[in-house]
């Protein structure tokens, strides 16, 4: 988890500066392991989220209010009497520990001044929020662990505090010589290395520094020589004085357009045009966790859908496994037919009650022996041979046109998978469900409405000549971009002979394309499409003109008979899209 000692150190050192002297408005507790604090200085009201979640422990400034329930919890009751009104009086990070300790100064019944303490834990499934005194005795806490729960540590009302055990060193404090004798106690590799032996750094925070000294991150630390030790020292001294400079670069790491990493230090193991870098980490958290929500809440209500597809696509694989096999069968049936042709023609000469007997075979000039039942004359075993041929011919002739079907259906089918993959809304999810419907893959809704026109829209990029691109996200949308919104100048591309979008590059009046915009739309049909995972794909690609939909053809579907190929790489990054 990025969530690490320098993330919190950048919320520390924003806190200390926006809301240190500012005064407790309003406590909630949204949930029974969340707090928010809504703190009022300087004429600006900031609300403060903390969570303890074992799933997502988190800290920072959130923009919004949550919902929150009718009656306060016993916890929420405790704080508001307490420090309900109370002045924010400091922010601290004890030992560069994943801990924040926000020290509130308040009146008492006799009205006398007071410290309090909240301690915030972000220790993973082990996250708390304590209330303690200006003593460090703990006044209550949103989860009590009593010695049953953990034999290492009580925290329950009446109990001194005490930070959770760590054989860590202080990434603050440590010394050259104290980080170099560490080596010899971590057989590891030098990523886990540092951040096992470094309270506060995370693997991304480690990754990043292996990466500035130049070091392999997966080498053994045992390898490092005196000059690599000194490059990782120097790289971990200069990202120590950063924070402790307060020079913070809050900041979400893309892969593809998706976010994969944040941090408060510069990560230049990522393109620039990966990175996105904003004014401060609770900016960084927000965004960053709301873009993590959307997916996984969209992969979490798609679930019904990608059960039903993949299930489609089983039962269809396995039927066109069958029917490729039966069709395989038929291979025989030109034998049978030479068969029958060289016993009429030669089997006048055959005695009767013959098993075979060897003849001319005038197709290939080679002598060929024929089996033959002895049982029944040699004109009606040439019948037997064109009654087998015309069976097999037949089912031949059936065969392919199913299989063609069989197909034809796998691929929309995966086309489908492709487009669930791709879906970044629920309005993206309705046109996949109203495509399953309309191919009689689940019911339709109530009252046999039909198809609407789609609702979400393309994705739309722009090349780095300035070119407008758009990107099917489903069937529906590659109907629309192909026949709707493209002119038949316009370019069309399309991923080679499996599953992906439409991508079609706007041209307006212009015939002279930039090869740089080829190359980008090839890579977006590359990345929008089942090969997104391969090194390479091969991309068609012509005009729109080219480009017939047969009738009574399924969603998406297309046939082209003119058209030019490219190799693409399945990687968007550094191409512009339009929000």
């Amino acid at each position: 988890m990025a969530f690490d000692g320098v993330v919190i150190a950048n919320l520390v050192h924003d806190m200390n500066r926006l809301i240190v002297n500012g005064r407790i408005n309003k406590i909630y507790q949204p949930e029974e392991d969340e707090l928010l604090l809504v703190i009022k200085n300087e004429g600006e009201t900031r609300r403060l989220y903390l969570s303890a979640s074992a799933s997502l422990p988190l800290i920072y400034m959130v923009s919004k209010n949550k919902e929150n329930p009718m009656t306060a919890p016993n916890f929420c009751m405790l704080l508001r009497k307490h420090i309900g009104s109370g002045r924010i009086v400091s922010v601290t990070q004890p030992n560069f520990e994943r801990i924040v300790d926000i020290e509130v100064e308040h009146r008492d019944e006799m009205g006398d001044l007071c410290i309090k303490h909240l301690l915030i834990e972000i220790m993973g499934k082990h996250s708390n929020i304590i209330f303690v005194d200006s003593e460090y005795k703990i006044l209550d806490s949103i989860k009590r662990i009593s010695l049953l729960v953990s034999s290492v540590r009580e925290v329950l009302p009446g109990r001194d505090y005490t930070f959770p055990p760590s054989d860590k060193l202080d990434p603050m404090k440590v010394t050259f010589d104290e980080l170099q004798m560490s080596i010899a106690t971590k057989p590891y590799s030098v990523m886990k290395w540092l951040y096992g032996t470094l309270n506060g750094i995370s693997p991304v925070t480690a990754s990043e520094i292996c990466h500035r000294a130049g070091i392999d991150a997966d080498s053994s630390v045992s390898s490092l020589d005196e000059s690599a030790f000194d490059r990782i020292y120097k790289v971990f001294d200069e990202i120590r004085n950063d924070i402790a400079s307060g020079n913070f670069y809050p900041m979400i790491a893309y892969e593809n357009g998706s976010p994969v990493e944040y941090s408060s230090i510069r990560l230049t193991s990522y393109k620039d045009e990966d990175i996105k870098e904003m004014d401060n980490i609770s900016d960084v958290l927000e965004s960053y966790y709301a873009e993590k929500n959307i997916i996984t809440r969209i992969r979490q209500k798609s679930g019904e859908l990608r059960h039903i597809v993949s299930t489609a696509v089983e039962r269809t694989a396995k039927k066109l496994d069958l029917q490729l096999k039966q069709l395989k069968s038929t291979e025989k049936r030109d034998k049978y037919k030479v068969y029958g042709e060289l016993i009429n023609t030669y089997g006048y000469s055959v005695p009767a009650g013959a098993k075979s007997f060897v003849a001319l075979n005038y197709y290939t000039n080679e002598d060929i022996e024929i089996p033959l039942d002895p049982d029944i004359s040699v004109s009606d075993n040439a019948q037997k041979y064109f009654n087998r041929y015309n069976k097999l011919k037949r089912t031949y002739e059936a065969l392919s046109e199913l299989t063609k079907e069989t197909e034809a259906e796998l691929k929309h089918l995966q086309s489908i998978q492709v487009a669930l993959d791709m879906a970044l809304n629920e309005k993206d999810l309705t046109e996949i469900k109203e495509e399953l419907a309309l191919c009689g893959y689940m019911k339709k809704s109530r009252g046999g409405k039909k198809v609407k026109e789609a609702k979400s829209k393309p994705l739309h990029y722009i090349s780095s000549d300035g070119y407008h691109m758009y990107v099917g996200k489903n069937n529906f949308q590659n109907d629309e971009i192909t026949f709707k919104l493209a002119n038949a100048g316009d370019l069309w591309f399309h991923a080679n002979d499996i599953p992906g979008s439409h991508v079609i590059v706007k041209l307006g009046t212009d015939k002279d394309v930039p090869d740089a915009t080829y190359e980008e739309a090839a890579r977006l049909a590359a990345y929008y499409s089942k090969g997104r995972t391969d090194s390479k794909v091969e991309i068609d690609y012509t005009v729109r003109g080219n480009i017939k939909k047969p009738n009574g053809a399924k969603p998406g579907f297309v046939i082209y008979h003119t058209n030019y190929s490219i190799i693409a790489v399945p990687d968007i990054s550094g191409i512009e899209e339009v929000n």
